[in-house]
């Protein structure tokens, strides 16, 4: 069985950050935008944590080509810094790196933070680090208390707001995971979308079986068939989900078997005289490059 190669060196190195050169230039106006003014305070209190990305050295000039990281080097050059953790690349093609690869994930910038608590960084020095309230820090260190790990399972790819962990954990573990498959495969991972579905979650469901605060302007007939449509809304979706993959691949064979058959002027000029409207909606079909069309 043969390996797939690396496409660099596992183990950083340190260089410096006058021997990289940029691939790209750097924004105009960046050194005024939030973004930046995070990326600084970071590095200056925690220090780097993801690594730049370099080519392998020039043998005459021992220059390295910045692959990915132009703004954290930028940072690090206006803080007066020489030098930088840096990995290798062994190719000298960018589409493996962050700029084609999605940011980290909600629950991924959870475990960052708590091994960052774990080893001594107080929630002060992390919101001073990131330029973000106290309060917001405390809500993603404890995100996932009282949160089941198959609902966590669920989430780990999605972002979402920090407070979706306050409405999920009033729920208990069967209730939370249907909650989370129904977020993640409606793509909407909200928490006004958590909100609704813990209003129409039936008291056994919630922890200490106790009903949250009544929604204003809904009244207790209109909460009630909120739950049951909610039940019947469930039951349908997971329905669909079962045969989506099947539907999809025979409305891909049929736009395929309509093409060609459109192709064919006899059948098209038959079509058109005898059969208009059928002409008409196997066009449509053919015409379809999107599902949500």
């Amino acid at each position: 069985m043969s390996k797939i190669p690396l496409g660099f060196i596992p183990d950083p190195v340190m260089v410096r950050l006058d021997r990289l050169l940029p691939s790209r230039r750097i924004p105009e106006g960046l050194s005024a935008s939030t973004k930046f003014k995070q990326i600084k305070s970071s590095i200056e209190d925690v220090g780097l944590i993801e690594p730049l990305t370099v080519g392998l050295a020039d043998p005459s000039t021992g220059n390295r080509m910045l692959i990915d990281g132009h703004i954290r080097a930028y940072a690090m050059q206006e803080l007066g810094l020489e030098e930088g953790m840096c990995l290798v690349a062994i190719d000298d093609e960018t589409y493996t790196y962050n700029n084609r690869i999605n940011r980290i994930s909600t629950i991924q910038e959870h475990m960052m933070l708590r091994r960052a608590a774990e080893r001594g960084v107080t929630s002060a020095r992390l919101a001073k680090a990131l330029r973000v309230d106290i309060s917001h820090i405390q809500k993603k260190l404890s995100l996932l208390d009282g949160i089941c790990a198959e609902a966590a399972g669920l989430l780990k790819d999605q972002h979402f707001s920090a407070n979706l962990g306050a409405v999920l954990r009033k729920m208990k573990p069967t209730r939370q995971i249907e909650c989370a498959e129904l977020m993640v495969s409606s793509n909407n991972v909200t928490v006004s979308y958590a909100n609704c579905m813990l209003a129409a979650t039936p008291a056994e469901m919630l922890v200490a079986e106790r009903k949250p605060r009544k929604i204003a302007g809904v009244s207790a007939e209109q909460m009630a068939r909120m739950e049951k449509e909610m039940g019947n809304l469930q039951g349908r979706f997971k329905s669909i989900e079962q045969s989506y993959g099947q539907d999809v691949l025979n409305l891909v064979l049929a736009k395929g078997f309509l093409a060609k058959l459109l192709a064919n002027e006899e059948v098209t000029r038959f079509l058109s005289q005898r059969q208009p409207d059928v002409l008409r909606e196997f066009t449509h079909i053919v015409e379809i490059d999107a599902l949500d069309k």
